[in-house]
């Protein structure tokens, strides 16, 4: 609990920093125009990194009883890691092992990701990676088949 209202504390400072400080230095209404591109573009970059993680990826239904290693490969594609994705990515680009050790150091990701590869293709567990250009593809190509049922009955309506 001591946890939870210190971390409550720390955002209120930082929201209290961050207004403060951007409408100090600029006139109101830049001030406004900053923080709506700045949280827009924040709001954008967010999205670009945690779509490709799971969007178009198998979704199990409630009944599906899977082993919390398989569950967490088998609903996940990492993005094929490089110097740019890595840094874009914050790490998230190696979300399959994100979700195995969500306490792990940013720095150690690469290293367990050719760990848990490994141990993967071992034991027969399908482990999925992916560049970024085709995470894309395979997202769009998901949406399209989710939606076709909507878009037929919008064309029979």
């Amino acid at each position: 609990a001591t946890y939870r209202w210190r971390e409550l504390a720390f955002m209120g400072l930082y929201f209290v920093w961050y207004v403060g400080l951007i409408f100090t230095a600029l006139p109101f209404w830049q001030a406004i125009i900053f923080v709506a591109i700045h949280q827009g573009a924040t709001g954008v970059h967010l999205g670009s990194v945690f779509a490709p993680n799971h969007k178009g990826m198998l979704i199990l239904e409630r009944e599906t009883r899977l082993d919390f290693l398989r569950q967490q490969v088998l609903t996940a594609r990492n993005v094929r890691p490089n110097l740019i994705i890595d840094q874009l990515y914050g790490g998230l680009n190696y979300q399959i092992e994100h979700h195995l050790f969500p306490n792990m150091p940013r720095r150690h990701l690469a290293r367990a990701h050719r760990i848990t590869r490994d141990f993967c293709a071992e034991h027969g567990i399908a482990y999925y990676e992916t560049s970024w250009f085709q995470s894309y593809r395979e997202i769009l190509a998901s949406l399209a088949l989710v939606g076709a049922p909507l878009r037929a009955m919008s064309k029979r309506a």
